[in-house]
This record gives C-alpha cells, structure tokens and sequence, in this order.
C-alpha cells in the first residue's frame, strides 16, 4: 500500500443536500494532483441523512465517518485528523469554498517548507465576497488575534488549512476548544511550541449567511460572544496558566 502523502478531513454538520456533491468535487480536485491521497469525511451527528448519504459514494479515497451527537466543528476536525495518515493533514469546509485552490496551497506548503499554510481572505489576490459589516468585524478580530497571541498573520478563519503531521502530532492532544475558536487555538498552540513557520495562500470564496449576515442578528452576537470568549480561554491557558506547556 502506497503511503498517504495528503489527508484532507471535511467536517459535515446537516448537509445531506450537498455532501455528495461537496466531496465528488474534493475527489476531483485532489485526484488531478498527482499525490496520493486520502478524504476523511466525520459527520457531526447523526441528525439527518448526511451519513448515509456520504457513505453512498464510491470511491476508495474517500472514509466517511462520525458519531451519534453534534459536538462541534473543532471536535469533528480533532476526530478526523486523529485518523488521518497523510504527511500533510489538512481541513477544508465543506461549500462556499473553491477547491481548486489546495492545489496552490501545497506548492505553497512545499515552496515555503512550511509548518502551517492558511486560506486568507486577506492575501493579496484572494477573490472573497462577504459582507461588509463582517469585514470589519472580522479586522478587529484578527487585530486582536495579533496583540494576544503574536500570530503575524492576517486571517485565520478560513476553513481551509494545511499542517505538517509534526506538528499535528504535538498539538493535538493539547487541544480543548470542539466548538467555537478552534483555528485560533491550533495555531496559537502550535507557534508556541515551535511551529512558526506559517504562512497565507490565496482562496476563492462566497460566504452565504443568509440570515445571520447583520451583526444585529442574535445567532451572530451569541455566536461573535462565545467566539470571543474561546479565543480569551485560550489565551489564558496559553499565557497565564501554561497549560499547552504539559
């Protein structure tokens, strides 16, 4: 068996509508990169037939697992990343993002010899629509992110990354966050313990939020708090406590 140079998790939450077509098009992507591969597929929950749906597609690249109950974003990647294999391990949402950039991204990964790559919205020829009232709230959000962690990046919620199996090895069994700030948490983990060598890469996306696109909306405040309120944990387990040091 040919040993795995690339393993990508997708964490599915309710998507029974757009999975298969979600992961086909990853499959696609990655099967025209000349590398060996693997897509890890965790369902977070059981709470609809995005399962079933994802374990239809045939394709021997493909695992598609998960558990009962929702138990976040963060958890689902943990999850996935602790059955991956690949000497690159990386997460990609699944929707709004194009595929077709992680090509890029792993020559940017190889060209810098990189710990981390990151999708930005902010890299320089990066094509993202979102709206404008986000824009500004995600700025602030990245300034705060530099002054209480020292991460010279500027965007680090994209859900499109790559790490090197080091690095994922050291970190993630430090990792607490299953929900909101887990990105922040990864990275801020891994610069503290020597991983610096992080990097942008460009992305193409739209972000649909539908409902939840005014700040005014309260899913997004409860959502903005408890995301401030991850990213202060982690600072004070990071800075104050030494946690992560253990």
């Amino acid at each position: 068996m040919s040993r795995v140079q690339l393993s990508i998790v997708v964490p599915a939450y309710k998507q029974e509508k757009q999975i298969v077509k979600n992961l086909q098009d990853l499959d696609g992507v990655l099967k025209g990169m000349g590398v060996s591969y693997e897509i890890i597929c965790v369902v977070d929950g059981f709470l609809d037939k995005t399962f079933e749906k994802a374990k239809s597609i045939v394709s021997k690249n493909i695992k598609v697992i998960g558990y009962p109950n929702n138990s976040g974003k963060g958890f689902a990647v943990r999850y996935g990343m602790s059955h991956a294999s690949g000497s690159i391990i990386g997460f990609v949402d699944s929707g709004e993002l194009d595929y077709g950039m992680i090509p890029m991204m792993l020559e940017h990964f190889k060209w810098y010899k990189a710990d981390v790559i990151i999708a930005s919205k902010r890299h320089p020829v990066s094509q993202v629509y979102y709206p404008w009232q986000r824009k500004i709230l995600s700025f602030g959000y990245q300034m705060g992110v530099k002054l209480l962690f020292g991460l010279n990046v500027r965007d680090t919620q994209v859900g499109m990354k790559l790490y090197k199996k080091a690095l994922i090895k050291a970190v993630l069994p430090r990792l607490l966050v299953k929900k909101f700030a887990f990105d922040i948490e990864i990275l801020a983990v891994a610069h503290h313990l020597g991983f610096t060598k992080i990097f942008e890469a460009p992305v193409k996306l739209s972000m649909k939020f539908l409902h939840t696109s005014s700040i005014f909306n309260t899913g997004f405040i409860k959502t903005a708090f408890n995301m401030a309120w991850d990213t202060l944990a982690v600072f004070y387990r990071l800075k104050i406590i030494h946690f992560y040091d253990a």
